[in-house]
């Protein structure tokens, strides 16, 4: 069985489920949701816009091809939808994740927990230093939110309390750091194990260059 994230693009939205495939709850504020007429048309509008001028916003789960999860994530000023949350706004350097899903069957398997490493290799590589999220305590689970206990499971920390809608962060300053400094442990260690090269030894007879 082969497992990987893939980036979200116009093409791998086609594949989202309904009904995520045309949910705008992030995307737009609650005015102009109630004005829209056609909302997969406008998710496709909203995903190519950040595309365009942000760059990667999502991660896509694939198992032996088959879709069965993806993320959402995004700088603040792409999401109006989190201005209506009691623990809103978002720290100036962070981006949003927004969405997190995990079709029933595939759930307990660790593919949430891919999505979340697959976005935070990105942003890491984006020199990104944080990502906040707007949880919910709530059992049952809020619209279009992400469970606060997966995400503290994840490495997210409560940064704003809130009894049902606290505001999470994973800080990747300690990722990077940490990324730095496997990368110069590795070198170190290629240099230890890598035997030093010796001078070649000449063949009897053979003419040696002197002085």
């Amino acid at each position: 069985m082969s497992r990987t994230a893939v980036k979200l693009t116009l093409d791998t939205l086609d594949a989202l489920p309904a009904p995520c495939r045309s949910c705008l709850f992030w995307e737009r504020d609650p005015v102009r949701r109630g004005q829209l007429e056609d909302e997969a048309a406008e998710k496709e509008a909203w995903v190519s816009e950040v595309l365009r001028e942000w760059g990667s916003c999502g991660r896509v789960a694939l198992v032996d091809d088959a879709l069965v999860g993806y993320l959402v994530y995004a700088p603040a000023g792409f999401v109006p939808g989190a201005a209506g949350f009691a623990t809103s706004p978002a720290s100036a350097d962070a981006v949003l994740l927004t969405t997190v899903y995990v079709d029933p069957p595939a759930r307990g398997g660790g593919v949430g927990r891919m999505l979340v490493r697959a976005m935070a290799a990105d942003l890491v590589e984006r020199d990104i230093r944080a990502v906040e999220a707007f949880g919910t305590t709530a059992r049952t689970g809020g619209r279009c939110q992400v469970p606060a206990d997966f995400l503290s499971g994840v490495g997210f920390r409560t940064h704003r309390p809130h009894p049902t809608t606290p505001r999470m962060r994973m800080d990747l300053r300690s990722a990077v750091t940490w990324k730095d400094e496997v990368e110069a442990a590795l070198e170190r260690l290629v240099g230890v194990v890598r035997p030093a090269k010796r001078p070649r030894r000449a063949p009897e007879g053979a003419p040696r260059s002197g002085h």
